[in-house]
């Protein structure tokens, strides 16, 4: 015989109570688990972006250090030649103004001491103050100095 069933069936009760809760948690999870999963890399490229700029920089810094001491090493050696050259050019004009090869010189051009000594008096001059110097001189206020200076 066969059973009679009810008119309706009863409704089996939800295993969730709220679908959408648990979807947006579901997300929530997984969102979560991603992060996990690249947050120990981000970490290590974090460090090492730190580390490499640390690195960097004293590579730089010490490139910097290494040429600045060429540089002084560079000046250094040409303040060492250039004090040998004006030893030798001070050496050179020592020579050449000593008293004794002044005296050979002056022999091989047949000059001698004085023997008469003449003092020579002259009568002053007379300046004329004419009206023309007096116009040169205002007109020198309005000329540029560089014009003054090569005169």
């Amino acid at each position: 015989m066969a059973l009679a069933q009810p008119a309706y069936a009863p409704k089996p009760k939800p295993r969730i109570p709220n679908p959408r809760t648990a979807r947006n948690a579901t997300q929530k999870r997984i969102v979560k688990t991603n992060r996990a999963r690249y947050a120990s890399l981000v970490r290590v490229g974090a460090v090492l972006a730190l580390v490499l700029t640390g690195l960097m920089a004293y590579v730089m810094l010490t490139s910097n250090v290494t040429s600045l001491t060429y540089a002084v090493a560079k000046a250094h050696h040409q303040r060492d030649v250039l004090q040998q050259q004006t030893a030798i050019l001070a050496d050179r004009i020592a020579t050449a103004s000593s008293d004794e090869r002044l005296a050979a010189m002056a022999r091989k051009l047949q000059m001698s001491d004085p023997q008469l000594f003449a003092v020579v008096h002259l009568a002053p001059q007379q300046i004329s103050t004419s009206h023309l110097a007096v116009i040169d001189s205002i007109a020198g206020w309005f000329t540029p100095t560089s014009r003054m200076q090569a005169h």
